[in-house]
């Protein structure tokens, strides 16, 4: 299996886009089968989430956020509401803590992150919601993470290249560096995983998220 390695420039042609169909066109119709039988087996697992979550604050169960998708296109991202309500107001007067280079804001210690919301972030339940994406067809269940238009904005033309596929709820970087990941990093692992992608590599991605999962690492 690949592993990570040194950085190097990674060239996304059009045959690593169209070489693809059979692949593509098999892992869309598995994305919706497995999304939807994971909404339907993990409901019991939803209506425990929302029940913590609104006997937190009483505040929304799930958040919204537009993200930007494949050939730059904008959807709106559901997630289950792991901060306080006023949490992207509050984001600009904590810019100068972010601790991941580059076009991306991280903080291990973010203060806007509820009790509840450290809890569900910590075993990635927070993404739950996801799986509606991936039913949509707006994400895949693995890809290149969707970015803000914030970040996509500032984006140069190589780093635009991740955006070339149907973004993920997880992939090659979460499942390897996760947040120790530089911007620049994360963007050569997203690349590496368009240019090798395959039933195999996914397979591989999908059993180490759920490792990720059962055995939490530095997820923040």
């Amino acid at each position: 299996m690949i592993m990570k390695n040194e950085m190097s420039i990674i060239k996304i042609d059009d045959h690593d886009l169209n070489g693809h169909r059979f692949y593509d066109g098999f892992k869309r119709a598995m994305d919706f089968l497995l999304a939807l039988l994971g909404i339907v087996l993990l409901s019991w697992l939803y209506l425990l989430i929302a029940i913590f979550i609104k006997c937190g604050d009483w505040g929304p169960v799930f958040y919204s956020q537009a993200r930007i998708g494949k050939n730059g296109q904008s959807f709106k991202m559901w997630k289950f509401r792991s901060m306080v309500t006023n949490a992207d107001e509050l984001k600009a007067d904590l810019m100068d803590q972010n601790e991941v280079e580059g076009n991306m804001f991280k903080m291990k210690r973010d203060p806007r992150i509820t009790r509840v919301g450290a809890f569900i972030r910590k075993y990635s339940l927070d993404e739950l919601p996801q799986l509606w994406n991936v039913m949509r067809g707006d994400m895949s269940l693995i890809g290149p993470r969707p970015a803000l238009p914030e970040e996509v904005a500032n984006y140069t033309d190589y780093d635009r290249q991740r955006l070339l596929v149907i973004p993920g709820c997880t992939g090659y970087w979460q499942v390897t560096t996760r947040n120790s990941a530089s911007f620049a990093e994360m963007v050569n692992l997203d690349l590496t995983y368009i240019k090798r992608r395959s039933f195999k590599f996914d397979l591989w991605i999908l059993v180490m998220t759920v490792k990720v999962m059962l055995v939490p690492n530095t997820a923040y």
